[in-house]
């Protein structure tokens, strides 16, 4: 008996003291992370990529918790359909801050977090779908209330966000969509708590860590969200505009690739942020190649030119998606202002410059164009169309660029011409047939 008892008490102390020193292997480990995501401006598809690899991390590292930074007045729904299903992926708590709104996208991201907390004064709601059909007011009042019940709220107040018919006399007048503040969420459990700081939020929510781990978006990410905003899309065309017009003009190479890359990122940047697709990038091209065909097929001919207009300016504003109508007008209209200026300034500051000549008519007489009777000497000779003669146009005739005209006919650049008449300070031309001889040069 004496030896069972020395026996168990042995195995007793071996086991305590692996118990203290597991105990204090786990007490030295370092409190695990909190992933935070700011969920900040536009809901698009580099939020959504955002917000999926955030989850991922989250779930490799094993991290205390992931929080949703929100402040956004909504964007695309598609994005917050891939974003709140990848919140339903995570194998953490996740969280919800609201500190200033979350309307419209915005909120359905925000009903996706298992909890919620909300800043004082802030508010979320506002869902009503853009177009606002029957289809689609139905499909999405079904997402927000399948997520609501998800994360045990109300279900009723979540279809109230998006449908004006769903009654919820103690939050929202009749015909209305619901907005709720901060007090009034909590009140009615559509919110778990209000806290003024991301920290108190955490605390708020239950959720301990260590450092908060703050994910950023990547290069492509980040270069789809900047050119999408309606400034730098209105630049973007501006360039593509400008561009295009100079090259027409000079034919050198530089201004149209600036051009022809200006609109590509402008159409690619919207495709991979999800407010465009295929079809939209193939009316843009197909636009652009009727409004070469009119200037260089049929010039003149008027339909091809403005078939091509048309269908560009289309796939402009359907490249920013029809729930974001008024922001396609704000970029084109910057885009035609722009324009306008940069034409209007550069003929007034250079209006004499060698490269501005190759754009615009000469703007005033110099030591090439004294008096027009010195003109007479063009008389008979022959040259190379330097621009596009529609009819008006720049020539070089005896090595000098001179203004010239036509008799209405459209004359492309690097076409030989020659001169028929000069009425004083006119200089007339006409194309020169390939196999017609041309007049001897001094």
């Amino acid at each position: 008996m004496k030896r069972w008892l020395r026996l168990t008490l042995s195995s007793l102390a071996v086991l305590a003291g692996l118990a203290g020193l597991g105990a204090a292997a786990t007490h030295a480990q370092p409190a695990r992370e909190v992933v935070v995501v700011p969920i900040e401006g536009t809901v698009d598809e580099g939020m959504a990529h955002l917000v999926s690899r955030a989850v991922d991390q989250a779930n490799a590292d094993h991290a205390a918790g992931l929080v949703l930074d929100v402040n956004t007045g909504g964007g695309l729904i598609s994005a917050a359909f891939e974003i709140r299903d990848a919140m339903f992926r995570a194998k953490v708590p996740t969280v919800a801050f609201v500190s200033q709104r979350a309307f419209s996208a915005g909120a359905l991201i925000t009903l996706s977090a298992r909890k919620v907390v909300m800043a004082p004064g802030s508010s979320m709601g506002a869902a009503e779908p853009i177009p606002k059909t029957i289809k689609l007011v139905s499909a999405l009042k079904a997402e927000f209330a399948s997520t609501a019940q998800r994360n045990g709220r109300n279900r009723t107040l979540a279809e109230a966000m998006v449908d004006a018919t769903v009654d919820a006399p103690a939050y929202k007048k009749s015909g209305a969509i619901l907005s709720l503040t901060a007090e009034d969420a909590t009140k009615a459990k559509m919110a778990d708590a209000e806290a003024s700081t991301l920290d108190s939020a955490l605390a708020a929510a239950g959720i301990k860590g260590g450092e908060l781990v703050r994910v950023s978006y990547t290069w492509g990410e980040t270069l789809a969200r900047i050119a999408t905003s309606p400034e730098i899309s209105g630049i973007l065309l501006s360039l593509g505009v400008l561009g295009l017009f100079i090259e027409m003009q000079t034919l050198h190479g530089i201004a149209g690739s600036i051009g022809i890359a200006s609109l590509a990122l402008f159409f690619g940047t919207h495709v991979y942020a999800g407010f465009s697709n295929g079809l939209v990038v193939g009316l843009a091209i197909l636009g652009l190649l009727l409004i070469l065909f009119e200037l260089h097929v049929v010039p003149g001919h008027g339909v091809s030119g403005i078939l091509g207009a048309v269908l560009l300016i289309t796939a402009v504003f359907l490249s920013f998606g029809i729930a974001f109508f008024f922001v396609a007008i704000q970029s084109i209209a910057i885009a035609i202002v722009l324009s306008a200026l940069t034409l209007v300034l550069t003929s007034r500051i250079f209006p004499e410059n060698a490269f501005f000549k190759r754009i615009t008519l000469t703007a005033t007489q110099g030591p090439e164009y004294v008096t027009s009777s010195d003109f007479s000497r063009f008389a008979g000779r022959t040259g190379l169309a330097a621009s596009f003669l529609r009819p008006a146009g720049v020539a070089t005739i005896d090595g000098r660029r001179v203004d010239v005209l036509t008799e209405g006919d459209f004359v492309p650049a690097g076409s030989p011409i020659r001169v028929t008449r000069v009425e004083g300070a006119r200089i007339f031309v006409q194309p020169i047939p390939t196999d017609a001889p041309s007049a001897p040069q001094a």
